[in-house]
């Protein structure tokens, strides 16, 4: 939850929005990741667009028949090329545009993985105003552009083209580059949904600010694979803390829902064993609680050690006596 305008709490991870930019989430797993790659290119050749362009979700939007020749070189730059260098020499040219130019560009180098260079063009195309022109085109063209971004570890979003997709993005760069708080402060300021959440949990886990993913997390239920990756976070953040049972009833629930991605679910089985191991317990039943040791061998144990001591005590003055 967060602070809200009238001094209460708000959760960050549910979106009041009729409409959201998000698409279905992901949970990544090498297999998964190996097809889904495979399936990409294979599409992409069948349909005639190159896997290192920015993905589209559908068709690509037709250039209108009088479209200025600002629009067209943006058009062409932005769905008929691989190349974010291209981008960058029309934002010199243009520089109107300059700010749309380097956000896309910034979005082309990080489906590329170049993270250091991808936050940096991202922040500059943020920092820079556009004139009319470049909003209008951005409004009529750039909404099929999709952006898969990973808001948590292993967990991907595929994102329309909005300030949601840029900001988790640049916020994702911050977290490899191991600048976490600059990656929780890229998505403060977004509009509740789970995949800002995701992202703002998980920069707050790496920075052990464990308090404020238990508040911001308060009364989620496993829904999706999101809400289920999410609630794997508070359940981590709580075992930090010393809460075990806040803890295990957060697996209980992400175990709870058949359907929650079979790697979610193993993840809540190993964070179970590991929340036993932390308890002292063979498992998480009640009547698993290792016994502590009866008071009375721990008495019969010290009346052994001093009786000992005394015999050791008595041979070496018998000794020094010339006994």
């Amino acid at each position: 939850m967060t602070q809200g305008p009238s001094g209460g709490f708000a959760s960050v991870f549910h979106d009041s929005r009729d409409l959201t930019p998000f698409r279905e989430g992901r949970i990544r797993t090498p297999v998964k990741g190996l097809t889904e790659g495979l399936g990409e290119a294979v599409s992409g050749v069948l349909g005639g667009r190159n896997p290192a362009r920015l993905s589209v979700a559908g068709d690509v939007p037709r250039l209108k028949f009088l479209s200025n020749r600002q629009a067209k070189a943006m058009h062409d730059a932005v769905f008929s090329s691989s190349d974010p260098d291209r981008l960058l020499a029309l934002a010199r040219a243009l520089p109107g545009w300059a700010g749309l130019c380097y956000v896309m560009s910034g979005l082309l180098v990080y489906k590329h993985g170049g993270y250091l260079r991808a936050s940096e063009l991202l922040q500059r195309g943020l920092s820079t105003r556009i004139d009319d022109d470049a909003s209008q085109f951005s409004a009529q063209y750039l909404g099929r552009v999709v952006t898969r971004v990973e808001v948590a570890e292993r967990v991907e979003v595929p994102v329309l083209f909005s300030e949601e997709s840029v900001f988790l993005a640049l916020s994702h760069c911050l977290r490899e580059m191991g600048m976490m708080e600059a990656a929780l402060q890229a998505v403060v300021g977004l509009p509740p949904s789970l995949p800002s959440a995701l992202a703002r949990c998980t920069a707050a886990f790496a920075l052990e600010r464990h308090r404020d993913v238990v508040i911001w997390t308060n009364g989620l239920l496993n829904t999706d694979d999101l809400s289920a990756a999410l609630l794997l976070i508070r359940a981590r953040s709580q075992r930090a803390r010393g809460n075990f049972d806040s803890a295990q009833a957060a697996l209980k629930e992400v175990l709870r829902r058949r359907k929650t991605s079979l790697a979610l679910r193993q993840d809540a089985l190993t964070d179970r064993a590991l929340l036993a191991l932390d308890q002292g317990r063979m498992s998480l039943t009640p009547r698993s609680r290792r016994p502590s040791p009866p008071d009375e061998l721990e008495t019969l144990e010290v009346i052994r050690k001093d009786a000992e001591m005394r015999r050791l005590w008595e041979n070496d003055f018998r000794q020094l006596g010339g006994e």
